[in-house]
């Protein structure tokens, strides 16, 4: 996994699938959410991978740098990369912005997953909800979940429900109440939760 900066988790026997993941903006494969539903899908029998962006592989810090393009390129690389390493079912998301890029991939690059996993999708910057980002969203046929807080800035479950809408196949939508952008939640077992609500978009 060097060549996408990946870290694997293995289940304990042979994979049921496999899952690759990645993060938000500000952020890299070592994310605590990252790290914790990698390990519930290792748990629940998947081969599950947290893999970092190409901007991020270039310098360890800061906001992506350079091409949206590229960075979607790199997913497309990593999921390859994943898809290979077991048989079954492929999942791919991520956080923020990783999953933003992820569900670009699937609407014009050619990306083929079983499920999309979404969590915290920016809907728009904090505070400008006319700046939209939902172009794409109608040219996405694969079965997804969004996992949201109630209290994300970057777009609220209004703005969101209707967003879901625009795919062309079955979303689900997992709220995290009271939650913000980093889905961090006291009372509600997010990993599990998520995981549970991917499979269940399974055929």
């Amino acid at each position: 996994m060097d060549q996408i900066a990946g870290i694997v988790h293995e289940p304990a026997g042979t994979p049921a699938g496999t899952v690759a993941l990645t993060h938000g903006a500000g952020g890299s494969r070592e994310s605590p959410l990252l790290k914790a539903i990698c390990e519930e899908w290792a748990r629940r029998g998947w081969l599950a991978v947290r893999y970092n962006l190409p901007y991020r592989r270039r310098r360890p810090k800061g906001p992506p740098s350079g091409s949206q393009a590229a960075d979607r390129a790199g997913i497309l690389e990593a999921v390859a990369a994943v898809r290979d390493l077991a048989d079954g079912p492929v999942i791919a998301g991520g956080h923020s912005y990783g999953g933003r890029l992820t569900s670009m991939a699937v609407a014009d690059d050619g990306l083929d997953l079983d499920v999309l996993t979404l969590f915290s999708y920016p809907l728009h910057p904090p505070g400008k909800p006319e700046r939209a980002r939902t172009e794409h969203l109608p040219r996405i046929g694969v079965p997804t979940v969004f996992t949201h807080g109630t209290a994300d800035p970057f777009g609220s479950l209004e703005e969101l429900r209707p967003a879901a809408g625009l795919f062309t196949a079955q979303t689900r939508i997992l709220e995290v109440t009271g939650a913000r952008h980093d889905l961090a939640s006291k009372k509600l077992d997010v990993p599990v939760l998520a995981v549970e609500a991917a499979l269940g978009l399974l055929g």
